[in-house]
């Protein structure tokens, strides 16, 4: 399953957005226009699948007047709609959400559609009985969300990656707590070790294919368990001495531990991913090469993973097999950021041949760029 469509209307940088969604995406914009923002309204469905409405809002964003654009009229509600296909299926999932008086988050409309039938629409005649029940979803409990389970299981589903190789080599230094599912990847090694030794194997074996082109020296790459409890990876280089050196991820470079979590995130999972500049640490003819990498890894599932990625890379982009419709321009503005949609001339030069990242890229710079230089001149 994978989104295909998805509405905002109040959602942080967004007062209203509109937009189709392929198995691929690529988010593209100035800095501050709401690429981090939009992949964060997947996220929101997830939190809310997983821990409900008001640990997704208070607790994990600082409740509904945080959320909410600046744009937006003054105590206006925030919606999020969503389509989702797969599995020959058709669902929709609108949720609409404020706060009442004592800052706490309350429903205002949930509705759920799976091929045009509308399965559940709040508030109902409960609601209105007891109206604490609005201050949960039906998405959340298991009690409510029966017949559309596998909409809720799809939502959870959703995966945010955005490994830091700093959190990595050293994830007590950051929480010296457990921690699950962390993004920033304080339990990277961790979920990596607890995969199957027959999947994990299989997997470091593919992912070191790549990063020997990246690190020639690279011979080995695997897994283990110190006598402390603690997993790492290790490395086996070549080196002029007769015995090979070895590194575990305490010593990786930045570029190699971001490229393994990148291609280790492709494996791991089944939902959506989300990717936040995927480019960072790394060069650029790796960056290049990434898209198609992806989709190589792509093709081997036997569900291939929608990926969401917003990115400023021109190399990324440059990939010739990115297509128009793959890429969303947001473009900031007083009213909030909006969608712009490309023009004929815009398709015309794709139809031509040039790429994202030479029809496209140069609309998301920052207007009046030069003028940064003169500030200091």
């Amino acid at each position: 399953m994978r989104f295909s469509h998805i509405r905002l209307e109040n959602w942080k940088n967004f007062s209203r957005l509109d937009a189709a969604l392929q198995r691929r995406v690529f988010l593209i914009g100035p800095n501050a226009s709401g690429k981090s923002n939009l992949l964060d309204a997947f996220r929101f469905l997830r939190d809310v699948a997983l821990g409900g409405l008001r640990r997704a809002t208070e607790d994990a964003r600082g409740g509904v007047s945080t959320i909410r654009c600046l744009a937006a009229r003054r105590y206006s509600s925030v919606l999020i709609e969503v389509e989702a296909a797969g599995n020959g299926d058709t669902w929709q999932y609108r949720l609409e959400f404020n706060q009442d008086q004592q800052r706490h988050t309350v429903v205002k409309s949930e509705v759920v559609w799976r091929n045009g039938q509308m399965l559940l629409q709040r508030p109902d005649q409960n609601d209105q009985v007891d109206p604490v029940r609005l201050t949960q979803t039906a998405l959340e409990q298991i009690s409510a969300n029966q017949a559309f389970r596998e909409l809720a299981d799809f939502f959870k589903s959703v995966s945010y990656q955005h490994l830091l190789p700093q959190v990595v080599r050293d994830p007590r230094s950051f929480s010296p707590l457990p921690v699950t599912n962390d993004p920033y990847g304080r339990d990277f090694l961790l979920r990596l070790w607890q995969t199957s030794p027959r999947t994990r194997d299989a997997r470091l074996r593919k992912i070191l294919g790549a990063l020997k082109v990246a690190v020639p020296q690279l011979t080995e790459l695997k897994a283990f368990m110190d006598d402390t409890g603690v997993p790492h990876l290790e490395g086996r280089y070549q080196h002029w001495r007769p015995h090979d050196a070895r590194q575990n991820e305490s010593q990786f470079s930045d570029g190699t531990l971001r490229l393994l979590g990148l291609l280790w995130a492709m494996f791991e999972g089944s939902g959506p991913l989300l990717l936040e500049e995927p480019e960072i640490s790394l060069h650029p003819e790796i960056v290049r090469r990434l898209p198609t990498l992806f989709e190589q890894i792509n093709r081997e599932r036997k569900d291939p993973r929608q990926t969401i990625i917003s990115t400023h890379s021109r190399d990324l982009l440059s990939d010739p097999g990115i297509g128009a419709e793959e890429v969303l321009l947001l473009e900031p503005g007083p009213d909030g950021t909006v969608l712009r949609p490309l023009e004929e001339a815009d398709l015309a030069a794709f139809r031509a041949g040039l790429t994202a990242a030479d029809v496209l890229l140069p609309k998301a710079a920052p207007q009046n760029i030069q003028q940064m230089l003169r500030e200091f001149s």
